[in-house]
Protein backbone atom coordinates (compact mmCIF):
# COMPACT_ATOMS: atom_id res chain seq x y z
CA UNK A 1 0.00 0.00 0.00
CA UNK A 2 1.43 3.60 -1.04
CA UNK A 3 -0.09 6.67 0.84
CA UNK A 4 -0.44 10.06 -0.98
CA UNK A 5 -1.06 13.34 -1.00
CA UNK A 6 -1.11 16.42 -3.36
CA UNK A 7 -2.43 20.18 -3.26
CA UNK A 8 -4.20 22.25 -6.26
CA UNK A 9 -6.04 25.74 -6.08
CA UNK A 10 -9.64 26.33 -6.30
CA UNK A 11 -10.76 29.02 -8.31
CA UNK A 12 -12.81 31.37 -5.54
CA UNK A 13 -15.76 31.58 -8.31
CA UNK A 14 -15.75 27.86 -8.34
CA UNK A 15 -15.89 26.67 -4.84
CA UNK A 16 -19.41 26.46 -4.76
CA UNK A 17 -19.59 24.22 -8.27
CA UNK A 18 -16.60 22.39 -6.72
CA UNK A 19 -18.46 21.36 -3.50
CA UNK A 20 -22.06 20.75 -5.63
CA UNK A 21 -20.10 17.90 -7.82
CA UNK A 22 -18.05 16.25 -4.77
CA UNK A 23 -21.26 16.02 -2.56
CA UNK A 24 -22.78 13.92 -5.88
CA UNK A 25 -19.74 12.27 -7.50
CA UNK A 26 -21.01 10.43 -10.59
CA UNK A 27 -21.79 6.28 -9.74
CA UNK A 28 -19.30 5.39 -12.27
CA UNK A 29 -16.74 7.62 -11.08
CA UNK A 30 -16.78 6.08 -7.62
CA UNK A 31 -16.48 2.52 -8.89
CA UNK A 32 -13.90 3.98 -11.36
CA UNK A 33 -11.64 4.82 -8.56
CA UNK A 34 -12.26 1.40 -6.41
CA UNK A 35 -11.36 -0.39 -9.63
CA UNK A 36 -8.35 1.33 -10.01
CA UNK A 37 -7.19 0.30 -6.38
CA UNK A 38 -7.43 3.67 -4.86
CA UNK A 39 -9.10 3.74 -1.45
CA UNK A 40 -9.54 5.99 1.42
CA UNK A 41 -9.70 9.08 -1.05
CA UNK A 42 -10.48 12.49 0.78
CA UNK A 43 -10.07 16.22 -0.34
CA UNK A 44 -9.71 18.73 2.19
CA UNK A 45 -10.63 22.71 0.97
CA UNK A 46 -8.99 25.35 3.28
CA UNK A 47 -10.88 28.94 2.69
CA UNK A 48 -10.62 31.52 2.15
CA UNK A 49 -7.23 30.45 0.74
CA UNK A 50 -9.30 27.77 -1.93
CA UNK A 51 -6.33 25.38 -1.38
CA UNK A 52 -7.71 21.75 -1.94
CA UNK A 53 -5.44 19.05 -0.14
CA UNK A 54 -6.05 15.32 -1.69
CA UNK A 55 -5.14 12.11 0.04
CA UNK A 56 -5.29 8.56 -1.19
CA UNK A 57 -4.08 5.16 -0.71
CA UNK A 58 -3.11 2.61 -4.07
CA UNK A 59 -3.52 -1.01 -3.08
CA UNK A 60 -2.67 -2.15 -6.41
CA UNK A 61 0.71 -3.05 -8.23
CA UNK A 62 0.76 -1.24 -11.23
CA UNK A 63 -0.11 2.31 -10.55
CA UNK A 64 0.87 3.55 -13.84
CA UNK A 65 -1.74 1.05 -15.26
CA UNK A 66 -3.98 2.10 -13.06
CA UNK A 67 -3.92 5.99 -13.82
CA UNK A 68 -3.68 5.02 -17.47
CA UNK A 69 -6.75 2.91 -17.14
CA UNK A 70 -8.64 6.21 -15.17
CA UNK A 71 -7.05 8.72 -17.87
CA UNK A 72 -8.62 6.31 -20.61
CA UNK A 73 -12.13 6.28 -19.17
CA UNK A 74 -14.53 8.44 -21.86
CA UNK A 75 -16.75 8.73 -18.11
CA UNK A 76 -13.93 9.73 -16.36
CA UNK A 77 -12.91 12.97 -19.16
CA UNK A 78 -16.48 13.81 -19.17
CA UNK A 79 -15.99 14.26 -15.26
CA UNK A 80 -12.30 16.29 -15.20
CA UNK A 81 -13.96 18.12 -17.95
CA UNK A 82 -16.65 19.75 -15.44
CA UNK A 83 -13.91 19.86 -12.70
CA UNK A 84 -10.63 20.88 -14.05
CA UNK A 85 -11.80 23.99 -14.99
CA UNK A 86 -12.94 24.90 -11.15
CA UNK A 87 -8.54 23.99 -10.11
CA UNK A 88 -5.69 26.02 -10.81
CA UNK A 89 -2.83 24.17 -10.56
CA UNK A 90 0.09 25.10 -8.52
CA UNK A 91 2.58 26.57 -10.56
CA UNK A 92 5.69 25.03 -8.66
CA UNK A 93 3.71 21.43 -9.72
CA UNK A 94 6.31 19.26 -11.52
CA UNK A 95 6.20 19.12 -15.68
CA UNK A 96 3.12 16.28 -16.39
CA UNK A 97 1.17 16.78 -13.16
CA UNK A 98 -2.13 18.87 -12.69
CA UNK A 99 -2.37 18.16 -8.79
CA UNK A 100 0.98 18.98 -7.00
CA UNK A 101 1.86 15.83 -5.79
CA UNK A 102 3.89 15.70 -1.98
CA UNK A 103 6.40 13.61 -0.11
CA UNK A 104 4.76 12.04 2.90
CA UNK A 105 6.98 12.88 5.79
CA UNK A 106 5.37 11.73 8.75
CA UNK A 107 2.44 8.98 9.40
CA UNK A 108 0.75 7.36 12.89
CA UNK A 109 -1.61 4.56 12.70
Amino acid sequence: MQRMGMMIGLNGEKVAEYKRLHAAVWPEILELISSCNIRNYTIFLREPENILFGTWEYHGTDFEADMAKMAANPKNKEWWAVCMPCQVPLETRAAGEWWAMMEEVFHLD
